[in-house]
């Protein structure tokens, strides 16, 4: 089998993507230190036409070398905002009528595997801190929690790799939706 080229993959512009429907789900990135996790958490929205990101905390911003290196552009596509405190981002969210689900193992939280989601809410999901994760007080804040099945030694995953699998799973279920 032959690979496509990029010009057989029909991809959006960046003024189609703009203009497109996005899914109804935003991602919070608390307090994430790697300019890269970040640019791969872009890209990611990218793919799944997230409708935004919001960086909180010491999260860097666009425009940035190291955040484009893994984006590769997409910190130009998705929408995306800062906001200093990532407990007033998930309030915000609330009060907005997004149903906040932190991505952390805690006490009574949802395996992503039985994971359903209502097509016709909106829903925003907040990842941590490479080393310490979602903080207690925001976990707090959040409606629900949601684990990610890991069968072997380690109790984590790269916060960027943990929000691929989460962005596609909510993805998959709210492309219903569309």
């Amino acid at each position: 089998m032959r690979k496509l080229t990029v010009l057989e993959m029909n991809r959006l512009t960046e003024e189609e993507f703009h203009a497109s429907a996005k899914i109804p789900l935003v991602v919070v990135l608390d307090n994430v230190r790697s300019q890269h996790n970040i640019g791969s958490v872009f890209r990611t929205a990218d793919a799944f036409r997230i409708e935004k990101v919001v960086l909180t905390g010491i999260c860097c911003c666009p425009p940035n070398a190291e955040i484009h290196k893994t984006a590769l552009g997409a910190e130009n596509t998705v929408d995306w905002s800062y906001e200093a405190d990532s407990l007033k981002a998930v309030n915000d969210l609330k009060a907005a009528g997004y149903t906040v689900y932190a991505v952390e193992l805690a006490e009574g939280s949802i395996s992503l595997g039985d994971l359903r989601l209502d097509p016709s809410k909106k829903y925003a999901i907040v990842l941590g801190h490479e080393v310490k994760g979602v903080r207690q007080e925001v976990v707090d804040a959040c409606d629900h929690c949601v684990e990610i099945p890991q069968y072997g030694t380690k109790h984590s995953l790269n916060v960027s790799v943990a929000s691929g699998i989460v962005q596609w799973v909510f993805a998959q279920q709210l492309l219903c939706s569309q």
